[in-house]
C-alpha cells in the first residue's frame, strides 16, 4: 500500500512508465539514436558536426522569447504528471519522488559538491571526446543577447535538472522498485537511459552521462533525496549555458 492506495498491476505500471517516457525522455532517447545514426552516415565526420542546445526559435525577438518560454513550460508538464502519479495523500506528499524541503542546507551543499565533482571531469571528457573524434562540437547557446536571454538560459538549465532528475531518478526508481527490480538493476537501467538521450552529441556524451547516472543513482539509493541532484544538474547546465560566450572566446579551439 502507498498511502491509502493499492499499487496498480504490473501491466498497468509498465503502461504508465511507457506513457511517461513516451511523453518525455524516452522519446528524446529514440530521437537521439536516430540522430546519431544520421550523423554517423554523413560524409562529414562526427567531430566536425555541431549540436546546438539552445537555439533561436524565431527571427523576431518577441516571438523568440514566447517560443522559448512555451518550450520550457510544456517540457515540464511530464514532471507535473509524475508528481501527480506519485502524490501521497499524507505529507510529505512527494516523498516517493525523494522531494521535500526538510533539509535545504544538506541538499544545497551536496548539490554544489556534486556539481564540482561531475562538472570538471565532464569538461575533460568532452575535450577528450572531441580529440578522438567521437563527440560533436556542442554549442550550449546561439541565442542573441536580449534582456531575457540569461533568464531563459537559467530556466532552460532548471528544466533539464527537474526533468532528468525527477523523471529518470525519482519516478523510475519508485516505479521500477514497485515492479520488483533490484537497486543495481535500476541504477544501471536509468544510467543507460540517461546516456541514450544524449547520443545526439556523440558516443562520448553517452559515456559521460552514463557515468553521471551511475553516481547520481547510487547517491539517490543511499539518501532518497532528489533535490541535491536537481541542484547539481542546474548548476552545471547554468554555468555552461550562461558562461558559454566567454568560454567560446577563450577556448575557441574546442
Amino acid at each position: 500500500m502507498i498511502g491509502t492506495l493499492a499499487l496498480p498491476s504490473k501491466r498497468k505500471l509498465w503502461a504508465e512508465i511507457l506513457i511517461v517516457l513516451g511523453l518525455s525522455l524516452g522519446a528524446s532517447a529514440i530521437y537521439s539514436i536516430v540522430v546519431l545514426a544520421d550523423r554517423l552516415t554523413q560524409a562529414t565526420t562526427i567531430s566536425k558536426q555541431t549540436a546546438t542546445l539552445n537555439a533561436p526559435l524565431s527571427s523576431r525577438e518577441f516571438f523568440d522569447f514566447v517560443y522559448q518560454f512555451l518550450a520550457i513550460f510544456f517540457d515540464l508538464v511530464p514532471v507535473a504528471l509524475v508528481c501527480f502519479l506519485l502524490w501521497n495523500t499524507a505529507a510529505p506528499h512527494l516523498s516517493r519522488l525523494g522531494l521535500d524541503a526538510k533539509r535545504p542546507a544538506f541538499d544545497a551543499s551536496i548539490g554544489l559538491g556534486l556539481a564540482l565533482l561531475v562538472g570538471i571531469p565532464g569538461i575533460g571528457l568532452y575535450v577528450f571526446g572531441r580529440a578522438i573524434g567521437v563527440t560533436v562540437h556542442v554549442v550550449p547557446t546561439s541565442l542573441a543577447e536580449h534582456w531575457w536571454t540569461v533568464p531563459i538560459l537559467l530556466f532552460s538549465a532548471l528544466r533539464a535538472g527537474l526533468t532528468e532528475e525527477i523523471i529518470v531518478v525519482g519516478y523510475l526508481f519508485a516505479r521500477l522498485a514497485d515492479l520488483g527490480w533490484s537497486r543495481w538493476w535500476i541504477i544501471i537501467a536509468t544510467s543507460i537511459l540517461r546516456g541514450s538521450y544524449h547520443l545526439y552529441q556523440g558516443v562520448g556524451a553517452f559515456i559521460g552521462n552514463f557515468a553521471m547516472g551511475m553516481l547520481f543513482g547510487w547517491l539517490y539509493s543511499r539518501t532518497k533525496r532528489v533535490l541535491p541532484l536537481v541542484i547539481a544538474h542546474f548548476i552545471i547546465d547554468a554555468a555552461i549555458f550562461v558562461g558559454y560566450p566567454w568560454a567560446a572566446s577563450v577556448f575557441s579551439w574546442l
